[in-house]
């Protein structure tokens, strides 16, 4: 790559590879490095970023991402569908590649196409995000507006929020800008397929960014269906404004654009809410993906390692003090960090500063004993000067770097220094990608009700039953709904955001969904059959959604494999069926000649409409 110097790269290298591939690339100079791998472990991920701020020359786009493309020029990277994109004028950035597949289909529609398309990928540590994309389209002549699509975990959609405040601050006339955050009935403290999508915090939930978005004058929808139109008369009303010489410009507050959304119906994402002054923090959190170990088998962990550890004899009510030290993985910093949490009254310490307490993956040992030892008597006074403290800190460091997880120690006395409880992860990617420390992932008892998620597993799919009495089974991302309703749905979707969206914009329109399913960007006609088979499973389902855009999965072979699951399993559920994508003219083809029971739609208002009402009926 030296001799060649490319603008740009591509690294199509497995997940466990990956770091290899992209240092290189970095080592090389190559100016945008654009990594499409999932499950490229998180360790690995915070090695990457300690490079990137060394240099100034690259950039990463990724990984997770289905890549980037100026339709204008007719230059891609990565493999977004090319038959759905147009040249034309709007910007769109997002988390999800069929959220976007959805959005670049919705605005060729409507007739305004693409000026760029950015996917920066769902993944907990991205080389680029919102922030970076919206300075690009605010000075891109060709982008007239901007589209930013959203999902759960984290908090780049706040920060691009905060971004767009300062831009409509800064501009007489700013780009109208429209949004989507995926995830409103996600599981809190569960990995909803993405590795970065996940609500552990108020900051990181759907809801919340929502609002923040929503605060600073972006259009919200809650479907990508709905955007083409939208933005078609928002980019007209701009441009009339631009042209109209002498006359004020429109106003920018939320409330602004509410006559576009009363057009497309808007429901609970469209209620403009009194602007509140934002206190903005650190919220950092623990994913619920990996190996969980809890209880006595984590304090053996402990015990193994050197760190006193035991069960209680007494009530922990009675100790003096107690609280809780935490080793995670800083989604803001890129780093690992140590918190302490004082469990005094039953309350949280909020005065830690995190960003103090981080420290490089490469720092020598003794440099980070320093620094904890200088913490320790700064900012933790319950340890003395000849704590025990720092060495355990130390202890815990190595085990969260050598073992590639997180560690929460619950419930320490600063007394003796013994744990009473622990949670320790480690994370799937480094034994899934990388084949690393396969002893600790060697197969386990399992929870009974895990046994569905596990056997979808072997088949590359992503299953979650849901709690609560949903009836509408959906082949792609389910999530947890509400209890009163009887009818469940269970959906078969491709890919996290488009899964979550999809669970969304059922139960906004009086639907409830089953199980969280992910077919995978790899599905085969055998896994969509398996995928039917795991959710046939489950009583409560009345009715089966599959609601496909394909970009690596083609619509065909999806036909087939519910084909091919209808003939074998002899399926009595309704199945209502949406696909759109990579070969969607002949898997709606087969899916008509098929001479089976099968409800097809192109438009997803309609397939929504006849799943809810076949789930009530059934």
């Amino acid at each position: 790559m030296k001799k060649l110097k490319p603008d740009a790269t591509a690294v199509y290298v497995a997940a466990g590879q990956a770091r290899g591939a992209i240092e290189e690339a970095i080592e090389a100079e190559v100016p945008l490095i654009v990594a499409v791998a999932e499950h490229v472990p998180p360790h690995d991920l915070l090695w990457i970023h300690q490079m990137l701020k060394t240099q100034s020359k690259s950039r990463l786009l990724g990984p997770n991402t289905p890549g980037m493309i100026n339709p204008r020029a007719r230059c891609r990277i990565g493999f977004p569908p090319i038959p759905f994109f147009s040249p034309g004028s709007v910007g769109i950035v997002a988390k999800s590649g069929t959220l976007s597949y959805e959005t670049v289909a919705s605005t060729t529609r409507a007739g305004v196409g693409q000026s760029l398309v950015i996917g920066i990928g769902g993944d907990s540590f991205p080389g680029t995000d919102f922030v970076d994309a919206l300075k690009i389209f605010e000075h891109d002549e060709a982008t007239k507006g901007i589209i930013i699509i959203g999902e759960i975990g984290g908090r780049a959609e706040q920060q691009a929020a905060e971004w767009i405040e300062r831009y409509k601050e800064r501009t007489s006339r700013p780009k109208p800008i429209m949004g989507l955050v995926a995830g409103l009935q996600a599981v809190k403290r569960q990995v909803m397929g993405h590795a970065g999508a996940l609500v552990g915090n108020l900051s990181g939930s759907a809801q919340a960014k929502i609002q923040a978005l929503e605060q600073v004058g972006v259009v919200m929808t809650d479907h990508p269906a709905k955007f083409g139109a939208a933005m078609r008369l928002l980019v007209a009303a701009d441009f009339k404004a631009r042209s109209m010489k002498g006359v004020e410009k429109p106003p920018t507050s939320p409330a602004a654009p509410k006559r576009f959304i009363v057009q497309q119906q808007r429901s609970i994402y469209t209620s403009t809410r009194p602007k509140k002054s934002r206190v903005i923090r650190s919220h950092l959190i623990t994913a619920k993906r990996g190996l969980y170990v809890r209880g006595p088998q984590a304090l053996d962990i402990l015990r193994n390692w050197g760190i006193p550890a035991s069960l209680p004899t007494s009530p922990l009510s009675q100790h003096s003090r107690h609280f809780r030290l935490k080793l995670n993985l800083s989604r803001l910093l890129f780093m690992p960090y140590i918190a302490v949490e004082h469990n005094l009254s039953g309350g949280v310490d909020d005065n830690i500063n995190y960003e103090q307490t981080a420290f490089r993956m490469d720092k020598l040992a003794e440099e980070v004993d320093r620094r904890i030892k200088v913490l320790c008597r700064r900012d933790w006074g319950s340890f003395g000067p000849n704590s025990s403290f720092p060495e355990i800190i130390h202890i815990l460091r190595r085990m969260v770097m050598e073992k590639e997880g997180t560690v929460l120690v619950k419930e320490v006395t600063p007394n003796n220094l013994t744990a009473f409880d622990a949670h320790l992860k480690f994370t799937n990617e480094a034994s899934r990608s990388a084949g690393r420390h396969q002893a600790i992932h060697a197969p386990k008892d399992r929870e009974p009700d895990k046994s569905k998620e596990i056997e979808a597993g072997k088949h590359g799919i992503v299953y979650i039953k849901l709690k609560g009495n949903g009836g509408i089974g959906t082949l792609g991302n389910l999530f947890p709904l509400q209890t009163f309703q009887l009818h469940l749905t269970a959906a078969v979707v491709n890919g996290a955001g488009l899964a979550m969206n999809t669970n969304d914009a059922l139960h906004a329109r009086g639907g409830l969904c089953a199980n969280f399913l992910d077919t995978g960007g790899k599905a085969t006609r055998e896994s969509v059959k398996a995928s039917f088979q795991i959710i046939l499973t489950d009583p409560r389902v009345k009715t089966i959604f599959v609601n496909i855009f394909g970009g690596l999965t083609r619509c065909d072979m999806i036909a087939e494999g519910i084909i091919l699951a209808y003939r074998d399993l002899g399926i009595k559920l309704p199945v209502v069926v949406r696909l759109r994508g990579t070969n969607e003219t002949v898997g709606q083809k087969m899916i008509a000649d098929s001479g089976l029971p099968l409800h097809a739609y192109d438009d997803f208002e309609e397939a929504a409409r006849k799943v809810i009402q076949l789930a009530n009926d059934t």
